[in-house]
């Protein structure tokens, strides 16, 4: 095709709208739709566009922005925390699959330079699909989609020696050519990354605030693209991935005021521009190789999906701690080949250290292990048991502005008890369901309630969330409540969120966005174990004074906890000292041990 740009971002708007609705509504996930899209349009099939090489480098952008995202729900507290997951089960997956896939390179016969390219090169998986399919299934906050992450980050990270070490391996002479040697390159970028982490430290919060208070929004979303792209350009002059400087200046923003608002004006752009990322993908699928060699790129996708899973599934076992449910899910997500692995493999061409025939073959392998690992993770979750829950289809209610001043989203047992205090205070609410069956059964008994997502910003403004001084999320699914807790602070950062958690991992993801916490059970187990223990013989004020102070340990220990809940070692650590802290404290209280010692025999009751 040789039409004006305009036409060209017609055509593919038009396949993406068309590709990606179809796909979805087969359930094969919108990553295949605009992958199969690409391959349509691309130089290997319709030729609309009959290079690929410029549009890839140009979509890259959406990767870059998704990572963005990311580092904006990573403070760097957090992100320390994550050393042992990022570089225990990530160094274990790439240097276990790396020497795997070489050792078969080597055993067909390829020299063993060229083989430990291609194989710590198809140790790479696609940090771009990966992520999205993990978003697509609301799993980057569970414990699969958290080590997926953790593994993908370091593989970022283990791409830039590799990079740096294909020349040495080629005996190319990289000085003498007019490039950098490889400890240059690596000193370069180390020296890059620091400056983005101090420089950025310092510079953008208080870049963020001069722009803030022009209260002109186009130029705080220009300021935000900036930020990104400057990031993504630093690295790139560094000679390291893009998406690694976004997302570290996505980190250095995760603990600043501007974070809800940032994430509100690049998701749009990143939607866009990640799927253009995999048409773009889709077009690089050399279908004429695959075509002219099926039973060769059929097998090593084979070998490269077959060696990845099981090697992941052993990390997510192993390191990763994962149940085997979860560990196959893992393996199901990044066993594919990824989209750096074709600048390993390109690098390598320019060495020398492979011909173009098994760059093409290592490419074209690549793009069709990208274009199946969503198939493959669609058929391991329906094995598991684990597809995705239909809404049913119905009209959101209309919802009248009554001026409300509390707002419940979630209108089972937890939120009913909560909106029944209210009504007898008279205080004005409005409760948001989204179960039509729900709302059927409670307004059979005469409560006003309304059917919508809570977490959709255009049912918030319409129920008159602009003027709500508090916000209930009594949603009992993790994964829905935590969207909705979400949507309110991007929306309405200084408003008042309460939220009921599960359990204490949901209860700190909570922490994170900034809501206060209630945990549904908690209260009345620690009421229950009161009237155990006035069975027991105890006198009532001593078991409420005792179950009072176990209430405020555990809620003490639970804030403590958060700054360290990724990781696990930390937290068992801390758990077994509270719980001897705990059991002295009543030690105390009864006299015996040092405690009660030093403080002699006292009344309980006191």
């Amino acid at each position: 095709m040789h039409g004006s740009g305009l036409e060209l971002a017609l055509v593919f708007l038009l396949a993406a709208v068309v590709a990606v609705p179809v796909f979805k509504r087969f359930g094969l996930g919108a990553v295949l739709g605009y992958l199969a899209a690409g391959v349509a349009l691309g130089p290997h099939a319709l030729r609309v566009v009959a290079d690929a090489d410029p549009v890839l480098a140009a979509s890259e952008i959406g990767v870059v922005m998704l990572l963005f995202v990311i580092g904006l729900e990573l403070s760097p507290s957090r992100l320390r925390v994550m050393r042992r997951p990022v570089f225990g089960a990530g160094g274990a997956q790439v240097l276990a699959s790396g020497l795997a896939l070489g050792a078969i390179a080597l055993a067909l016969g390829i020299g063993w330079r060229t083989a430990l390219v291609l194989g710590f090169g198809l140790a790479l998986s696609s940090t771009a699909v990966g992520l999205q399919l993990l978003s697509e299934r609301k799993a980057l906050n569970g414990d699969y989609g958290r080590l997926a992450f953790a593994i993908l980050l370091f593989q970022d990270l283990a791409a830039i020696p590799l990079l740096a070490a294909i020349p040495l391996l080629g005996h190319v002479a990289a000085a003498s050519a007019g490039g950098d040697t490889p400890w240059w390159a690596v000193s370069r970028a180390l020296v890059a990354i620091a400056a983005l982490m101090f420089g950025g430290r310092v510079l953008l919060r208080h870049v963020f605030r001069i722009v803030a208070r022009t209260r002109m929004p186009e130029v705080f979303t220009a300021t935000a693209l900036l930020v990104v792209l400057g990031s993504a350009w630093l690295m790139q002059l560094a000679g390291l991935s893009m998406g690694l400087g976004a997302f570290l200046a996505g980190v250095l923003l995760a603990d600043s005021e501007f974070r809800h608002e940032l994430e509100a004006q690049v998701q749009p752009f990143e939607g866009l521009l990640l799927g253009l990322f995999f048409m773009a993908v889709g077009m690089s699928i050399d279908l004429g190789r695959v075509a002219s060699e099926p039973a060769t790129i059929a097998l090593g996708v084979l070998a490269l999906v077959a060696v990845k899973f099981a090697i992941l599934f052993a990390v997510g076992l192993k390191p990763g701690r994962l149940a085997p449910r979860e560990a196959l899910l893992l393996g199901s997500v990044l066993a594919l080949g990824g989209e750096f692995a074709c600048v390993v493999f390109g690098e390598a061409e320019k060495a020398t250290l492979m011909d173009e025939a098994l760059h093409d073959r290592l490419v074209a392998m690549v793009g069709v292990s990208m274009a199946l690992t969503p198939l493959l993770l669609i058929a391991m979750a329906r094995l598991l048991g684990d597809a995705a829950v239909k809404r049913p289809s119905r009209p959101f209610d209309e919802i009248p502005d009554t001026h409300p001043q509390v707002l419940v989203a979630g209108f089972g047992r937890f939120g009913q008890i909560v909106a029944r205090l209210l009504t007898a205070q008279r205080i004005p609410f409005v409760a948001i369901e989204h179960s039509p069956e729900q709302v059927d059964f409670v307004r059979r008994f005469g409560s006003q309630i309304y059917y919508g997502d809570p977490a959709q910003p255009a049912l918030l403004r319409a129920a008159g969330a602009g003027g709500v001084r508090a916000f209930v999320v009594a949603i009992d699914d993790v994964e829905a409540n935590l969207d909705v807790a979400r949507t309110l602070r991007r929306l309405y950062p200084d408003a008042t969120v309460f939220a009921r958690a599960r359990n204490r991992r949901h209860a700190w993801e909570l922490m994170d966005l900034g809501v206060d916490v209630v945990r549904e059970t908690f209260f009345s187990s620690v009421k229950l174990g009161e009237r155990v223990l006035v069975a027991l013989g105890e006198r009532e004020d001593v078991a409420a004074r005792r179950a009072e102070r176990f209430r405020e340990h555990d809620e003490a220990l639970l804030r403590a906890q958060h700054a360290i809940h990724d990781d696990e070692a930390a937290l068992i650590q801390t758990s077994q000292e509270a719980r001897r802290e705990l059991e002295e404290l009543f030690a105390a209280d009864r006299g015996e041990g040092v405690l009660g010692g030093m403080l002699g025999k006292r009344d309980p009751t006191t």
